[in-house]
């Protein structure tokens, strides 16, 4: 009875600091995300006037003509996902770390990078449905007074398309590839850095010790999941030809990209991503860590 006493209270600590870090995270960096997404899905040529040169060109653009506030356009999908999302990554990642320990006594960089893995599938499964709405969003170019409604979006999308794989689990495979890439890299990373180097006694010091593993770590996981991001951003956004499907799968769309724009239209979006998930994942991790410590405090055995 205590075993399962104390498995729940750990369940609900690891929920309550990974909710958390969740929240400050997309508050923070949301914009970036926005313009990730818009220079991914863009394939218009430069001197095009919706053509966007870089991430400063593209707020700028953004600011001018749709209004200040479009640069949080689509944040209300990753607020209401991000919570439970980061709640559901860090509790089943604790799990399957359990799981992949294979009778080791301590767990390995293998450990924690299959259990990032794990935890990234099962957050991209739960996660995808938001996230088509949120690119839906994030696509208009309209004024911010003048875009719809995330309900709005969210019933147009279920009325045309169904909830399948062409309506709001349209592109869970490249979801699943990119969520589950990131998170192996970020996880194993940022555990196995952690415990080689030592804790520093300075709160400061400690403090930037654990934003700068998990800078790196965000970074890492960015130039490693980016391909299957930039598939994700074309299947879930408009197509280039109204009517005409064509970025369906996840690799077919991965090869079709390749073939028409190069290998570097891969790693569209990438200084948005990596100055998004670079800090981001700092903070999502320092955050988890000290509510979490908070709560152990407040909520001893």
């Amino acid at each position: 009875m205590a075993d399962i006493r104390r498995f729940f209270k750990e369940a609900a600590m690891q929920v309550g600091a990974g909710g958390s870090a969740g929240f400050v995270e997309v508050c923070i960096m949301h914009p970036l995300d926005l313009v990730k997404t818009r220079l991914q899905m863009q394939n218009s040529k430069p001197g095009d006037p919706n053509h966007y040169s870089g991430v400063f060109d593209c707020m700028r653009k953004m600011q001018r003509t749709e209004g200040f506030f479009s640069l949080w356009k689509g944040i209300l999908p990753p607020i209401l996902a991000e919570t439970p999302k980061r709640a559901v990554k860090f509790l089943t990642f604790e799990q399957y770390k359990k799981f992949f320990m294979f009778g080791s006594p301590t767990p390995t960089p293998l450990t924690f990078s299959l259990a990032g893995l794990g935890a990234g599938v099962t957050e991209a499964i739960l996660v995808n449905p938001f996230e088509v709405v949120k690119v839906t969003l994030q696509a208009n170019r309209s004024k911010v007074q003048y875009t719809p409604s995330t309900w709005a979006v969210t019933k147009e999308i279920v009325r045309e398309h169904g909830l399948g794989s062409r309506g709001l689990n349209k592109g869970v495979t490249a979801t699943i590839g990119r969520n589950g890439c990131f998170n192996a890299v970020y996880f194993g990373f940022y555990h196995s850095v952690k415990g080689i180097l030592p804790e520093m006694e300075d709160p400061v010091h400690e403090f930037l010790r654990k934003v700068g593993i998990g800078f790196v770590s965000g970074t890492l996981g960015s130039l490693f999941n980016l391909p299957f991001d930039v598939a994700k951003s074309r299947i879930q956004g408009p197509q280039p030809v109204p009517g005409q499907i064509k970025y369906k799968g996840t690799l077919a769309t991965i090869v079709i990209v390749y073939r028409e724009e190069g290998w570097r239209a891969l790693y569209k979006g990438l200084v948005p991503k990596v100055m998004r998930l670079g800090p981001g994942g700092a903070i999502m991790l320092v955050v988890y860590d000290y509510v979490y410590h908070m709560l152990q405090v407040r909520f001893p055995d």
